[in-house]
Parts: C-alpha cells; structure tokens; sequence
C-alpha cells in the first residue's frame, strides 16, 4: 500500500503577499483532422495580499500564432486556492508536430527550490503529433490536481491519476520546471530528500522519500504517449507541493490492487482504510470509472468509525470498456487530524475484458475442416483470430487469462475481418492428424478476448495418406526412392462409386515446385512405388498423389493429401567436427531421429545417435578425413489406422571436417632504402603459432586515410619482401597469413613509413653552351616529385625565371627578353610538390645558385 501526507492546514505566511501561479497543465481534443479543442488548467495564489488574476490567457499554438482564451471556470478552493479553466479551438495548417506553450509572469513567492520565484515567469507546455496514419488522438486525462501537501520525514506519494482514453500506453519522467520560451528555469533544483525523489515511469507514481525541510516545493512531470511503440505526445504538467512539520501518520488503504473483469459485468469492491492515530477516515475516488464516456461508477462510503472506514466501489462495465491498457481507480483516504490532516492514496488496475466466443463447431469433410461459432456478445469485436494446432491441450482459461498462450503450441492461422464473420473453413489440414481449433474475439486495439472452448477435428479418410518417401540408393544416376500410401478408407460412395485410380506425381524440391506425372494405379489396393533413375546424391524429391473416381463420362479429382519430400542430408564442415543438416517437408509428424554414420573398420553403417532435432554435430574427428552419414526418421501420424511408426531413410552424405582455425597475424617490420627506391618487409610469426601457413597477403595503402589494396601474395617460405613504389615512398602495410584451410589470421600490426627527400637543387651552374652544365637543374636522381613552384631573382629581387618543371631547365637567361643573365649570385624561392604519407605536401626549399658564364655583364638584366 502506498502511503503518503497530505495536510489541510495551511499557514498564512505562505500565502501572505503570494502572487498568483502555483501549478498547472494544458490537454486537448481531438475534434476533427485538424481541429483541436485545448484546455489550460492552472491553480493559482488566492487569500490575504493577492491581487493578480487572470480572466484569459495567451496560448501560443505552436503553429507561430497566438490566440487570447477566456477563462470558462473559476473554482474556489480551501487553502487558498482557485482552480481556473480556459478553452478554446484551434485548426491547424497541416501535419506536424506542434509544441503548445502557456506563460505567466509570476509563480507564487517563497517557492524554495525555484531562485525568486515571485519574479520567475511560469511556462507550461504540451506537445502533440498530426500524423494521419496515427488517427485520432487525445491527451491524457489527469483526474489529480497537481497540488498537494507533504510532511517532514515521512514518505510523500502522489500520482496524477492519468487516464488515456484512446488506450494509449504512458510513460513519466521528472523534468525541469519551465520559465520564459519553455526554457529551464536557472539555478532550479530537485526538492531536497533524505533519501530519493523519483517518479515510476510506468505507474506514474512520485516518490519522496523523505522531505527534509517544510516549506514550497514544485516539480514538473513528464508524461509521454505512446502507440504502437511511437512517441505521439507529452505534456509537461507543473505541480506544488507543501511541507509542513507535523506528527501525525497518516491512515493506510486495504485493498486488491489488481481486479479484472468481463466486460458487461457488474464490479463489486469494499475498500478498507485503517488509522494508526485512531481518526475519522474520509474515503474517496477519483479516475478512469468517472471520466470514462458513458460510465456509470459510484463510490459509496459506508462505514465511519474512528480509526475505520469502508467504501463500496460499484461499477457497471461496458463492452465498449474493452482494451488492452488496464483503467486506473484512485481512492484516497484522509483522517481528520487536527492541525494537519493526512492521506493514504491507492491506485487500483481494474481490466476489462472481452467474453469467449460460444458453441465452436468443427465438421470435417475429405479435404478440409469447417468451423461455425455464434457471433461475440459484445457488438464492438472487429473480428476473429483461429488458432489451430495438432493434438488436444485440454486448455480452459483461467481468470482474466486472454487471448491464446503461446505455450500451448497452438499457431495463428486465419484472421477474420469483421464482428458477422463467424466460420471459417480450414483447407490446409492434412489426411492423419487431429487437429484442435481456439478462436478469440479481437477488438479495437488488437486486444483478444477469453478464448472458446476448444473442439478437435480429423479429415474423413476418403484420399490416400502418404507415409513413405524413404531414400533407397545414393546415386548421382542410379539413386532410387521408396514411396507407399495409406489407401482411403472413408470414401463416399455416393458421390464418388469408383473404380478409382491414382495419380503419382514427382519434382525436385521439398515443395512441388514442379510436379510431373510419374505413374498411375487403377488398383486402389495398389499403393507402393519404387522411383528409380533418380540424382538422389544432389536433390531432393517431393511426391502428391491424386485420388480419382475414374468412372466412364464421370472422372473427376476426388482429392490429393499434402505433398511429401525425402529427407535430404547437408553436412556443414567445422573444425574437427561435421554438422549434420536434416531437411524435409512432410505432413506426418517425426518424432525421433537416428544418426548412422560409416566405420571403416566393420565397412558397415551403425548408429551413433538419437535426437528428436533435425540436427546433430559429431565430435572428436580428424581434419581432412572424410566421413559417411545417413539418417533414419521415426514418425506418425496423430489419428489410429495409419501405419505407425512411419520410417523413412535419407540420402547418403559425405564430408570432411576441417581446421576453422585461423594462423597468428605475422608480425611485420618495414624498412626504407631512399638510395635504392625501395621499403623491405620482413616479417615473422610468434614462437606460439601453428606453422600451417600456405602463403601471406600483404596490403598496401599509399597514405594513412587511403585505401588499402593487395599488392603481393607470398609464398609460406619467405620472410620478406622488397616493394617498389611507383608514385611515393610513403604508404602503409599490413599482412595476413592464409592456411592449407583457406582460413585467414587477423590483420597483423600496420606499419607506416614516410617518403624520403630526394629533390635537391645545385649551388652553381655554367650557362656557356659547353655542353656540360649549361642549365640549372635538380640533382640527380630524384623520385615522387609531382610538380614545383620555383622562382628565381637577382640581387635586386628582379624575376629572371620561374616554372612548375620538376626538371627546371634554366638555361640562364632572363625569361622575359630571352638575354643571358650576368655572372652572378641568384636567389631561388622553390616550393615541392611531393607525395607523403599524409597525401601530397608541399616542402619549401630557398637557397642561391651562382651563375658563370663567358658573357661577362656587369649591370643587372631589366
């Protein structure tokens, strides 16, 4: 039971001089697509020094206007409070999500955990979706006022009594009380507790445990809508709370927290309330029974004795009441203690659930099963869920047990659309099997009801049952399988006299993708066929047999039972273990499987294992050693008359198992020759690994972002390799090694070298047409240059020359009229374009070169 404080004396100094806003909320309506009816709910500061009052309010829509809602309710309270009501309506322009915002400039004075309350703005909000693929929607109703009264140490509960009446699911969080644009308030904190202040998202309940100091307190409460998973509106709600010093402990409610009922039932519950201090009781509810539409609930107190109360809550559900989401009762009990009166306040979950579906019928016929049910008490089902499965259960609900328990084997078939649609008939039933029918009524929100009593049903036997597609040979040409069926039994003569015959069908497959006539039998005694020629080594087979009546001027398909596969056997490779894999499509149920595998020391099969799964792993093998499997099913169906057990065989299947293991990373070392152009890998494995190496792949990347690509696959001997990079030195590697198995070790460490600096210029050069060093040129040779910047000047800073040739060729002449230069000093700013491991960079290179020639010009070139 939950309990917590709630004191009616109210002390003058908190309302002396207080000015206006304490509390309050914004809800909506849904009225049509667009069109929204809001309501603003705020409780504000009345009593001895309060002046302000508020007959409308600016709400601004979230849409960017604003509109002025009157005031349409103005309830005085005791304490000094007033609870004031504002309406209006508003369309908006189109789906979106829209935050609805309400402020005031004032709360009221001496609020302790809010810096000067009396001069903080008071904001609150509520945040809603137009999504027409959500359809209608409506906040929550909140049937607490979100005022309330504590004590010094002792726990303080409340809940805002929510109730969506769109079945909507809710969650609640603490969040920070609002100022000016919906923003924070600055500097507000949690109200102070000896131990914790929280709020249960699910239940909504607020915890505070314990107050610690008396005085005003508020906080601000997110509540969160949700649907089908998705977040479709929220509401923040700002609520007061009081503490006061008192010792007086407050009365405690007795009561079933959760009840449950049928819809259209009359809900009788006696709450009880005991008081610890001996004082009258007041008992008292409020909640989802009396905001729901049309709902007829009363709440009766009928015993008032001091320290001693009981209520009587009478509620007359309806089967509109159906949904998912439990409704809420919340009943208070108040004592009369005097100074300070205190509560206890309980939250009941009532259910309302939908009646079962009456008087399931099942009635077989030779191919399919018919089910009839009277349609659901309660007009507002929107239709049926049919539930089948193989065999009885016996189920029988217990209380407030709804809907079908996945426990119980039983699959969702069918959905009938509609509260009229009370049959359905079952064409996938199979020849052999008894099959068990639940069927529940499904209302507005998915929610089922109780579900029928179940009823069982076999096919009439008038068809073959097939019972055998067993693997005889393992052949890729030469494979034979084994089919047989159960003759019917059950035909109807009437309609069909005979002579019969059957049709025997085959296709590779599990499923009869392509069925092809095989063979047929005029003899209904006849029922056993031995398919050869077949690759039974590489396919599986699936097989239908037709049952005729095959009368002159009369033939016509009587029926065909469900197809039937062989079972084929995949084995996966694993490390020094195979994996077996039984696949198959059969209408009989197999209950049992027998593992036979090869032994070369008796050259016979023998069986190693029974499981009643379809796969099985054999342990403790050798790599590279193949070894033979088949697999034998044990079987049958569920009704008597049919072979039993059914056995079949499936093909023959061999394999290797194999090392999954991959070798140890390499462990890598990358050296530079800048002389020699070239980086050499050497690398090695650690002393730990397994030397099944085959060969290393070494990756290549020119810079540390690029990509890396496979430059070299080496053989399992080397130890190294020398790369020769054709754009840049610089670049990054790492290797892996690959076994005999194909598998491939992690990535081993990545090593990065950076380029080397090959590109240099002279200090002198001899521009006189001698044929030996007559143009200024780099040093040779050099590698990776992508192109320069350089520029060349005299003593004077006058240009002489400037390219972007890596090679320069300065012939020493002034490249503006082409005149040799005078013997001199000439100074060159040069920028190098060159590929590093960072991508291309630039280096800046300055020096000067000396000029002599046999054209001695003692002035400078212009």
């Amino acid at each position: 039971m939950k309990g917590f404080l709630f004191a009616i004396l109210i002390i003058l100094s908190f309302n002396l001089f207080a000015t206006h806003n304490r509390a309050g909320e914004i809800t909506y309506r849904q009225i049509s697509d667009l069109k929204f009816e809001i309501t603003i709910i705020t409780y504000t500061a009345t009593g001895p020094g309060w002046t302000a009052d508020r007959p409308d309010l600016e709400i601004m829509w979230g849409d960017n206007t604003k509109s002025i809602l009157p005031r349409v309710e103005e309830i005085f309270l005791p304490d000094y409070y007033k609870r004031n009501k504002y309406v209006g309506t508003h369309t908006y322009p189109g789906p979106g999500i829209y935050q609805i915002v309400v402020e005031d400039p004032n709360r009221n004075l001496g609020v302790n955990n809010i810096p000067n309350s009396v001069n903080t703005m008071f904001s609150i909000s509520t945040t809603m979706m137009i999504n027409p693929n959500i359809g209608t929607n409506n906040t929550p109703i909140l049937t607490q006022p979100p005022v309330d009264k504590a004590a010094v140490g002792q726990i303080f509960i409340h809940n805002p009594g929510a109730f969506d009446p769109d079945g909507d699911s809710l969650s609640y969080k603490l969040t920070t009380c609002r100022a000016e644009n919906g923003e924070p308030i600055e500097g507000y904190t949690l109200p102070q507790a000896s131990s914790s202040i929280s709020v249960n998202e699910i239940t909504g309940d607020l915890v505070w445990d314990t107050p610690v100091l008396p005085g005003i307190y508020n906080i601000a409460m997110l509540i969160e809508e949700w649907r089908n998973g998705m977040k479709i509106g929220s509401i923040i709600r700002d609520m007061q709370i009081e503490v006061y010093q008192t010792n007086n402990k407050a009365p405690v409610i007795s009561s079933n927290m959760k009840m449950c009922i049928q819809a259209d039932s009359l809900l009788k519950h006696t709450i009880t309330a005991s008081d610890p201090n001996n004082d009258i009781i007041k008992l008292t509810a409020n909640g989802a029974p009396f905001v729901l539409e049309n709902s007829a609930a009363t709440f009766t107190q009928t015993v008032s004795n001091p320290g001693y109360a009981e209520a009587e809550f009478i509620w007359q559900t309806q089967c509109d009441f159906i949904r998912k989401q439990a409704y809420t009762l919340n009943v208070k009990a108040e004592d009369n203690n005097s100074p300070i009166s205190l509560v206890d306040i309980a939250n009941i979950s009532i259910s309302i659930v939908g009646p079962p579906v009456k008087d399931l019928t099942a009635i077989a016929s030779t191919n399919n099963i018919e089910l009839n049910w009277n349609i659901n008490y309660c007009p507002n089902a929107i239709g049926y869920n049919i539930y089948r499965k193989i065999g009885s259960t016996g189920f029988v609900p217990i209380h407030c047990q709804i809907g079908v328990p996945e426990s119980l084997g039983y699959s969702k078939i069918a959905f009938n659309q509609g509260y009229n649609s009370n049959s359905f008939k079952d064409i996938n039933a199979s020849q052999g099997h008894e099959y068990c029918y639940l069927v529940t009524a499904v209302f507005e929100d998915g929610v089922e009801g109780y579900a029928s009593e179940e009823v069982c049903a076999s096919l009439i036997r008038g068809i073959p049952t097939i019972t055998n597609v067993s693997v005889l040979e393992t052949d890729k040409e030469q494979g034979e399988i084994y089919i047989a069926w159960a003759k019917p039994t059950e035909i109807e003569i009437g309609q069909a006299p005979g002579p019969y015959q059957y049709i025997l069908y085959r296709s590779e497959g599990y499923y009869g993708e392509n069925l092809v006539e095989i063979a047929e039998f005029n003899d209904i005694n006849d029922t056993i066929f031995y398919d050869s020629l077949l690759n039974t080594k590489q396919n599986p087979y699936s097989y239908k047999v037709e049952f005729y009546n095959n009368q002159t001027e009369n033939r016509f398909l009587i029926g065909s039972p469900h197809i039937a596969s062989s079972m084929f056997l995949e084995i996966e490779q694993m490390e020094n273990a195979l994996k077996l894999n039984l696949n198959k499509s059969v209408p009989w149920i197999n209950k049992s499987y027998t593992i036979y595998k090869y032994f070369e020391d008796t050259n016979s099969y023998d069986s190693i294992a029974n499981s009643n799964k379809n796969t099985y792993i054999d342990k403790g093998l050798i790599n590279g050693k193949e070894y033979c499997y088949y697999i034998k099913s044990t079987g049958s169906y569920s009704i008597d008359g049919i072979i039993n057990p059914i056995i079949n065989l499936s093909q023959i299947n061999c394999a290797e198992a194999i090392d999954t293991t991959p070798p140890c990373p390499p462990i890598l070392k990358v050296t530079s020759f800048c002389d020699s152009v070239y980086n050499k890998l050497n690398w090695h494995l650690a002393d730990t690994c397994n030397e099944d190496v085959m060969f290393y792949k070494i990756f290549y990347s020119p810079s540390l972002d690029g990509n890396f690509s496979i430059i070299n696959q080496a053989k399992a001997e080397l130890r190294e390799f020398l790369h020769f990079p054709e754009i840049t030195m610089a670049g990054c590697y790492y290797m892996t090694a690959v076994d005999s198995f194909n598998n491939e070790s992690p990535f081993s460490n990545k090593v990065c070298v950076d380029d080397c600096s090959y590109y240099e210029l002279p200090n002198v050069f001899t521009p006189n047409n001698d044929g030996i060093n007559d143009f200024f040129r780099p040093l040779e040779p050099y590698y990776f240059v992508e192109k320069i910047d350089i520029q060349i000047y005299n003593r004077w800073g006058q240009l002489m020359y400037e390219t972007e040739d890596p090679d320069i060729n300065w012939d020493g002449r002034n490249f503006k009229n082409g005149k040799l230069v005078s013997d001199g000093v000439y100074f060159y700013n040069c920028d190098v374009y060159e590929y590093r491991l960072t991508g291309l960079e630039i280096r800046h290179l300055n020096g000067f070169v000396h000029v002599f020639s046999s054209n001695q010009v003692n002035k400078p070139q212009e």
